[in-house]
């Protein structure tokens, strides 16, 4: 029997530890800046671990049933933690959805906070005192630990959130199945708490076998095109919608491209760095998984071989064999030029010895810190030291209109590890003003250049002229130990959104 309790301290630690997990990932999908959202959550959480645990005090009787009436309650409220929240997101503002997020947090935190004083008691005249402490603290970290690896590695890619959250539900409730068997309960309680994990039993069932259709119809919600592709990666959530002819990417609710004015974007990152460089044979192309800065690359017949390095295998595979979206990209990840790399492009471009002639770098937008590290002064410098001499290359740097501050912010951070630099603009309808940078060893002419559907010669020279709104203002270097890039970034689009 005290073998039983034991495992079972090992599955509810494991059950804690993912709830708080589930909290953390969809707070960081949905409202972005995964740090942030990360360590409130972790916070909050801790802190409610602490009242549930000064709370088991006053639990004085039927410590059995009390147990098992807890894990019923953990396992339906964990358990539709998930589906609550994708669905309060979908159909709320985000002030409410917070407020939803920080409620379960707290429920479910101060629920798991009952749990190991609750089992010390239950096993304290069965095992030692110095074993029983010991005993059940070791298989609390080992649940903990095992939880960490399953969810990233194999609980988020193959079942999702929504899944994830009803599949450790279900087992919180076999766990009090299993305590109502250990433990003596009279016949009516006995009756009554069967009846009550049945029906969560039940509800959470139901809930995973349909999953699918509640992360739709809250998707739904937040699009206003149809949702053609919805999947989940380890690393983001991925979303393709479809209006008539116009076809669009989503990134953890970020817009990335849309296929009517997408060209003007990739056009303006890929031509000009091309046409910097005399002899671009070589060209590495960071980010840029959806295969469209390639395709522009590829209308250059000089160009004899192309790395693309993209973090999501899912990401790439997409564009590779999803006819709709590989056409997109003209079915450029098909071309014996390309190499597809899915890597963290920090750490593959630290371990190169390889240098390029051309570099485009296509990262998302620093909103957080885990991006913001691609535009350090640390990233740069790796940068700088696999450009050819002669080599050139682009990075695109945000908006100068919406994120004044930050587009220069990356403009100083370039400079400072030596980079000439020449920064850029071009409108994009879905976007709005979008900057670049353009960096060399030494300074080079502005380019000329042209493409098919939207440069010329005379747009590309515009595209170096700033207006006096957009002209360079103060902004401190973004280090990799203090990413003052991120708090730009986060301050200037949350007043953006607030106008």
């Amino acid at each position: 029997m005290s073998v039983l309790i034991l495992i079972s301290v090992f599955i509810i630690a494991t059950c804690s530890l993912i709830y708080e997990l589930l909290a953390g990932t969809l707070a960081s999908y949905l409202l972005g800046d995964s740090v942030l959202q990360f360590s409130t959550v972790i916070g909050s959480y801790m802190f409610a671990l602490g009242v549930g645990a000064w709370l088991s005090k006053y639990i004085e009787n039927k410590v059995g049933e009390r147990f098992v009436q807890l894990e019923i309650a953990l396992g339906l409220i964990g358990g539709l933690s998930a589906t609550l929240l994708f669905l309060m997101f979908g159909a709320s503002s985000i002030g409410a959805f917070r407020f939803l997020l920080y409620i379960i947090v707290f429920i479910v935190g101060t629920l798991s906070g009952f749990e190991v004083p609750l089992l010390l008691r239950l096993l304290q005249d069965r095992v030692e005192f110095k074993d029983l402490v010991s005993h059940v603290l070791t298989l609390d970290y080992i649940g903990s630990l095992l939880a960490s690896l399953l969810f990233p590695l194999l609980l988020v890619p193959h079942l999702g959130l929504v899944r994830t959250s009803c599949l450790f539900g279900l087992v919180n409730l076999i766990v009090a199945v299993l305590f109502l068997r250990i433990f003596q309960v009279d016949k009516h309680r006995h009756f009554s708490l069967t009846v009550q994990a049945a029906i969560c039993f039940l509800i959470l069932t139901v809930t995973f076998i349909y999953a699918n259709r509640i992360t739709s119809y809250s998707e739904e919600s937040l699009y206003s095109d149809n949702i053609i592709i919805a999947k989940q990666s380890p690393y983001q959530r991925l979303i393709v919608t479809r209006k008539s002819d116009d076809i669009r990417l989503y990134l953890n609710n970020n817009l990335q491209f849309s296929s009517r004015d997408e060209y003007r974007y990739h056009e303006a990152l890929v031509h000009p760095a091309i046409a910097s460089c005399p002899h671009p044979k070589e060209v590495l192309v960071l980010g840029g998984g959806d295969g469209m800065a390639v395709r522009e690359i590829l209308r250059h017949p000089e160009v004899e071989h192309i790395t693309l390095v993209d973090l999501d295998p899912l990401m790439t595979k997409l564009f590779t064999e999803h006819e709709l979206l590989a056409s997109l990209n003209e079915h450029s990840f098909s071309s014996p030029k390309v190499e597809v790399i899915n890597d963290d492009a920090f750490i593959w471009l630290s371990r190169q010895d390889k240098k390029f002639d051309v570099v485009i770098v296509d990262f998302p937008d620093p909103s957080n810190f885990s991006v913001g590290k691609l535009y350090s002064t640390t990233f740069y410098r790796i940068l700088k030291a696999h450009l050819n001499p002669e080599g050139s290359a682009t990075v695109q740097c945000t908006s100068p209109m919406f994120a004044r501050q930050s587009f220069w912010c990356i403009v100083h951070t370039i400079g400072s590890v030596g980079f000439a630099t020449q920064p850029y603009h071009i409108y994009v309808p879905s976007f709005g003003e979008w900057g670049y940078c353009l960096l060399t060893h030494k300074p080079v002419p502005t380019p000329s250049c042209s493409a098919p559907k939207f440069l010329t010669e005379k747009i590309t020279l515009a595209m170096f002229d700033f207006p006096e709104d957009l002209k360079d203002i103060p902004a401190k270097v973004n280090y990799l130990h203090d990413q003052a890039l991120v708090r730009y970034y986060d301050r200037e689009w949350q007043a953006m959104m607030l106008q």
